[in-house]
């Protein structure tokens, strides 16, 4: 679920970036939940930090928005900002408070859509998992996308990433598939717990990743082929 935000004091600027929302919701199935704010102080005063994207008008008759977003920043630097606005000497002040982009009144569908999809982009990249794997000589944390499959022999892992290969033997396959299951990673059998984005292909009961073909064992088949087909028609 994505939490936005729309600051805008005029219902007609307001109504069609809902509406927009919910065609963009339409049409690549996402799940959103919107809230609206009549002006910056609204926002400013009772801010909740679950927000993920927030589109805000600049010119506002109470608090303009970039007086509400210098606000907002002081408590929280992730969210992300799009200014809406008639004009664009306005929107380049939004760049002072690490806006992401903005948009120009009239607002029209495909433009919105690009940036809604910029800022979705953006807040995915901003949530990745990262994974910390202990040795016996130090630790590394691990980025969860940039790991290709995780191979278990006995009670030793390792993770096959782009960087390399990393060994250990402080974790067990199950707790490690618990935390990326929900970040795409399924098992293709009971020793390769395997990243779904790293797939190339599937070909005579193996999976491609990179130069590695791996079996698809027949008990993880259905399994497996039924979560890469769900990952790839995202």
């Amino acid at each position: 679920m994505i939490h936005i935000a729309i600051v805008e004091d005029e219902d007609i600027w307001a109504d069609r970036i809902t509406l927009f929302i919910q065609q963009y919701k339409r049409e690549y199935q996402e799940h959103f939940q919107i809230l609206r704010y009549r002006d910056g102080y609204e926002i400013a005063d009772n801010y909740p930090l679950d927000l993920d994207i927030i589109f805000m008008d600049i010119e506002m008759k109470m608090m303009d928005g970039i007086a509400a977003a210098e606000t907002i920043r002081k408590m929280d630097e992730r969210v992300i900002i799009v200014f809406v606005t008639n004009m664009v000497q306005y929107a380049i002040k939004g760049y002072g408070v690490d806006a992401l982009d903005y948009i120009l009144k009239p607002i029209s569908y495909i433009p919105f859509s690009e940036t809604l999809k910029k800022a979705i982009r953006s807040l995915q990249k901003n949530k990745e998992v990262f994974i910390t794997v202990k040795f016996r000589d130090g630790v590394l944390k691990i980025c969860s996308s940039h790991i290709l499959w995780i191979e278990s022999q006995g009670h030793r892992l390792t993770f096959h990433t782009v960087e390399g290969d990393y060994g250990t033997t402080v974790y067990s396959m199950k707790e490690v598939e618990e935390k990326l299951r929900p970040e795409g990673f399924c098992r293709c059998n009971s020793g390769n717990l395997v990243n779904l984005s790293q797939v190339q292909g599937t070909k005579n009961g193996h999976v491609q990743i990179g130069d590695a073909q791996l079996l698809i064992s027949r008990g993880k088949k259905v399994e497996f082929m039924k979560a890469l087909v769900s990952f790839m028609t995202k």
